[in-house]
């Protein structure tokens, strides 16, 4: 038999933002619990809203499942003295196990305790198992109120637990477990009983809660599509705000503000920003994409007095446009490149100057960049006008007020300035990807003064001791170091890393031979770990990963080698040919120099492999050069044979110490044009 369990924690409002973070722990705490007390269940389900966390278990049995163990105990020689008697060390173990020692069991000269442990009742042991889920639950910031030393995110107000229909009797935090919920805080009469687990959802919605937050999200959107449809436009829904949404409501409306048309002459960034990241606003769209003087909100409660509502909602954006409006036109009173001299004022890190100086030095990294890569002189002149304005927009009051348009304004001014449509569009996408999944530039300006600004910064702040370990990273440079190098590899851009950082280091007056070549690793470290996680999201085998990893200086390489060694890897004869790689690779570690002397050579496999090395390394280097190193590791495969009969021709390790260097010599020339492909002694069959 099984019964259905509801615990459901009643709160004050939660932040929502970490509500789909509690749900998620909240069920895999519990479904951990249950495997590991024995309890079967069928589903583990979570429901929340700002006010309520709710754990549903559907199935859950009525009582633990029997477990019967065979536990060893000390060998037969410590377990009996002489006589056959149980000793201490016996009735110790016996004792422990809960077991009479006569009922001892020998076997393969050991005693063994045979323990039948017999399923309690799930309803007792949920009385213990329930607090638990609850004390157990992490946050990002806890609170106290009155005298308790318990913490939780927001004050607890009532706990339901139950267990079919009988209730689960707890106490946390002074509060004592019962039926008894609470309802709308407005469309409600107050608390209400919940009856059974089995009718949690349906008495919820008699107290106008919609606790089902995927039943929620769905009233949302078809009333934000249908509100926006009666006014003649369509609704811009995005997926973060529409969860932010949901978990601000238990009882969804939608409704349609407006604002003046005047406000449509500011660029769309700027109305919509204070919309939706101020205002939690849905913006409303013609068919052609372009913005109307409409917005779209979501009460928490019913459909009576919307029009007040309204009203409210028009005024508080209406504050915040002017705001806007007013910021804009002060903005405009100068140009992008004016107001970049504020920048003087601005520290961009401590020790590291102002940000004025950063834009200095983003030109010339984006020249640099602009040369190693070989754009045309118009891209090149673009990302150089781009660097220099890129930081200005910071300064405006645009900015200031609303920081999430960093880089947008600065496009926007930029165009009205009159500038090249590329150099705005550049002066945007530097910031590219702002978060994790956002898109790459798309345009050469803008991905080469993107790389440049990450670039500073990674060097920059690594030269203060400021490298990310563990969770801490205040700089957000993984994310930057991310984005750098999936837009290498996603521009097919071939360029070498440690240049570009020293370049940096120069800019930044790095001197120090030693904390230069600390910084040339420290950077290549990082870097390695951003193209590891790179190539796992790309399938990978994670030995064809470490073997193409020891070099990364050419970031775009590394993925076009390891897309080679994965494609030769699975190949028929592979196994072989790796297998004569690694054995030469083994020995070559032995030599002091890659130099080899025809003259000592004194077997014909020596001379057969020489020939084989000599005829294949022209061809290797200049298919590496070419990148082609599908066809580099082919050619390498005629090497495997002549290796082979060499090792089974000579020892290599011999008696004359001429001979001896000579030939590990050669297999260290061997084992260097083999590693500039892979390392192949990684790969694991």
């Amino acid at each position: 038999m099984s019964k259905n369990l509801l615990l459901e924690i009643g709160t004050e409002e939660v932040p929502a933002h970490v509500m789909p973070g509690i749900l998620k722990e909240l069920k895999e705490h519990a479904e951990k619990a249950c495997k590991e007390l024995r309890i079967g269940f069928e589903e583990v389900c979570t429901m929340g809203t700002p006010r309520r966390t709710a754990l549903v278990v559907k199935g859950l049995a009525e009582k633990q499942e029997d477990v019967a163990s065979e536990n060893r105990g000390p060998s037969v020689k410590i377990a009996f003295d002489e006589n056959g008697n149980p000793t201490k060390a016996a009735q110790g173990f016996a004792r422990g196990q809960k077991v009479d020692p006569k009922d001892l069991v020998v076997k393969d000269g050991y005693v063994y305790a045979m323990v039948h442990e017999e399923g309690q009742e799930t309803a007792t042991l949920l009385e213990k198992l329930l607090p638990e889920l609850i004390c157990g639950l992490n946050f990002p910031n806890n609170m106290r109120w009155a005298d308790l030393d318990f913490k939780f995110i927001r004050p607890l107000r009532w706990i339901v637990a139950l267990y079919g229909s009988d209730i689960v009797p707890f106490e946390v935090a002074e509060v004592k477990s019962g039926r008894v919920s609470r309802g709308h805080r407005f469309l409600s009469q107050g608390d209400f009983e919940i009856a059974d687990a089995d009718s949690y959802e349906k008495a919820c919605e008699e107290q106008f809660v919609i606790v089902d937050q995927e039943k929620r999200k769905a009233m949302i959107r078809q009333q934000i599509e249908a509100v926006a449809k009666e006014n003649g436009g369509v609704a811009d829904i995005t997926e973060d705000l529409l969860e932010e949404v949901l978990y601000l409501v238990e009882y969804p409306t939608a409704l349609c503000g407006k604002f003046e048309d005047k406000y449509l002459k500011l660029p769309a960034e700027a109305v919509i920003t204070p919309m939706r990241d101020h205002q939690r606003y849905f913006p409303v769209k013609k068919a052609d994409g372009t913005l109307m003087p409409l917005f779209i909100t979501v009460r928490n409660g019913g459909k009576e007095y919307l029009d007040t509502v309204q009203h409210g909602n028009e005024r508080v954006l209406k504050a915040r446009l002017e705001d806007a409006q007013f910021f804009f036109d002060e903005d405009r009173k100068h140009s992008l490149e004016e107001h970049r001299e504020k920048l003087k004022t601005v520290v961009f890190q401590e020790g590291l100057g102002t940000v004025y100086e950063k834009s200095e030095r983003l030109e010339k990294l984006a020249a640099f960049l602009s040369d190693a890569l070989s754009v045309d002189e118009k891209a090149r002149k673009h990302a150089l006008r781009a660097a220099k304005l890129c930081k200005a927009d910071l300064v405006t009051g645009m900015v200031t007020e609303f920081t999430e348009l960093q880089g947008v304004m600065g496009r926007e001014y930029a165009k009205l300035d009159g500038e090249c449509e590329k150099v705005a569009l550049a002066i945007d996408e530097h910031y590219m990807p702002r978060f994790a999944g956002d898109s790459q530039p798309k345009s050469t300006a803008g991905r080469i003064v993107s790389i440049a600004d990450k670039m500073d910064t990674i060097v920059g702040t690594f030269s203060r001791g400021k490298i990310p370990t563990g969770s801490q990273d205040p700089f957000a440079l993984r994310r930057q170091a991310l984005g750098l190098v999936n837009m290498m590899v996603e521009a097919e851009y071939s360029l070498s890393l440690s240049s570009l950082v020293d370049l940096a280091m120069d800019l930044y007056g790095i001197k120090d031979e030693a904390a230069r070549k600390k910084m040339q690793q420290d950077v290549a470290d990082f870097m390695r770990l951003r193209l590891k996680n790179v190539l796992a999201d790309r399938k990978v085998r994670y030995d064809v990963v470490d073997a193409v990893l020891a070099d990364v200086d050419d970031l775009y390489a590394v993925t076009l080698r390891a897309d080679a060694m994965a494609k030769f890897v699975a190949t028929e004869g592979a196994e072989k040919q790796i297998q004569a790689f690694v054995r030469a690779g083994n020995l070559a570690k032995n030599a002091e120099r890659a130099e080899v002397q025809e003259s000592l050579f004194q077997q014909d496999v020596e001379k057969s492999l020489y020939q084989a090395y000599v005829s294949t390394e022209s061809s290797v280097e200049s298919l590496v050069g070419g990148r082609d190193y599908y066809g580099a590791i082919d050619a390498l495969t005629e090497l495997a044979q002549p290796i082979d009969a060499f090792f089974d021709g000579v020892m290599v390790m011999d008696k004359d110490e001429k001979i001896k260097n000579n030939r590990l010599g050669l297999l260290k020339s061997i084992d260097c044009l083999i590693g500039q492909v892979a390392d192949f002694g990684k790969i694991v069959f």
